[in-house]
């Protein structure tokens, strides 16, 4: 672990002008990485040797260096170790995941910031929301790859407030869809290669993001609420609530496990109903116990693999592996 953390941080030294701001950010990762159980400017100071958290503080507040050319360092040299990785074993999926995590923050002067729904808390709550994208190999391993944060408009528009917050000009609003939309067209440029891409209902709900995918001929695997409509077979739009009411006896139903988690293997009712589409399924996921539905809506392009199967697993390794960044930011408020 400690030769590969050398090499990224090696390969990062080319996104730093002063090699005394890189020297900084190398010891910060390494705090970061390490597993201290709570991580803030004093507890980082701490473990690197510095007297006080200034120099963290500074690197994070004022220290410049090339944000965009360092994540695609990250998600380059993410992607290398894990396909080299994937080669002593069978090869399995590679899912793009996208995902938001939420960390809660006092006060009003953090760009972000406002009440809202945090999914660390799960309630309405102060603070702000990120959108990620991980790179999950299937029995391998996973990373983030990708990020944006999610702004406000009333601050963007808000000349004064942008100005305090530190908001770059001409910056515009972007809902979290069309966040995924950036990370994802980074990912792209950099070469990065998906079987699927999974997100739940924030970006299954997101029309432009869902016809980005299909013009890029990338099959997807995203949820949708209840009330997302289709057009079935027959031509008749529907709910998916709808669609899935019509399915009658149990043989339409398949139990199988969406993937192994922390009490073992994970087992659901799947369905899969045909949409007007040759491309386009609804699949739905049922509780065994208590019966909850889940309603995910496919995209296979012309000529890639196709079946339930896959679909399920690819279902599976979102919900199995996307990234909670709460431990990993904890004592943020501290640092800037």
């Amino acid at each position: 672990m400690q030769r590969l953390r050398a090499g990224l941080v090696g390969r990062l030294r080319s996104c730093f002008v002063r090699t005394q701001t890189w020297q900084q950010a190398t010891k910060y990762v390494s705090a970061v990485a390490s597993d201290l159980p709570r991580r803030n400017g004093w507890t980082i100071a701490e473990y690197v040797g510095d007297r006080s958290p200034d120099r963290v503080q500074r690197l994070l507040n004022r220290a410049v260096w090339d944000t965009d050319a360092a994540m695609s360092v990250v998600r380059r040299f993410v992607v290398d170790e894990l396909t080299t990785a994937a080669r002593r074993r069978r090869r399995g999926l590679v899912v793009g995941a996208l995902d938001e995590t939420g960390q809660q923050k006092r006060g009003t002067a953090t760009c972000g910031v406002k009440r809202q729904y945090m999914g660390c808390a799960g309630r309405v709550d102060n603070g702000i929301n990120t959108v990620h994208l991980s790179y999950v190999r299937e029995g391998v391993g996973h990373a983030l790859i990708g990020a944006r944060q999610w702004i406000p408009a009333e601050q963007i528009d808000d000349v004064d407030t942008a100005a305090a917050m530190g908001l770059p000009a001409g910056l515009r609003f972007g809902t979290k869809g069309h966040l995924a939309i950036d990370i994802c067209a980074d990912a792209y440029a950099d070469g990065v290669r998906f079987d699927v891409i999974c997100g739940d209902e924030v970006y299954g709900g997101c029309t432009q993001l869902r016809e980005f995918f299909e013009q890029r001929e990338q099959a997807y695997v995203l949820r949708v609420a209840c009330t997302f409509m289709i057009e079935s077979g027959a031509r008749v739009r529907l709910t998916c609530q709808q669609a899935v009411q019509q399915l009658v006896g149990r043989d339409q139903w398949e139990v199988r496990s969406a993937g192994t988690g922390s009490k073992g293997q994970r087992w659901y009712a799947w369905a899969q109903i045909a949409t007007a589409s040759p491309h386009h399924v609804l699949l739905v996921r049922r509780h065994l116990g208590t019966g909850e539905l889940a309603f995910h809506y496919c995209y296979q392009p012309q000529g890639q693999r196709a079946g339930v199967t896959r679909l399920i697993r690819a279902a599976g390794l979102r919900q199995g592996y996307c990234v909670n960044l709460v431990t990993l930011c904890d004592g943020v408020d501290e640092l800037g």
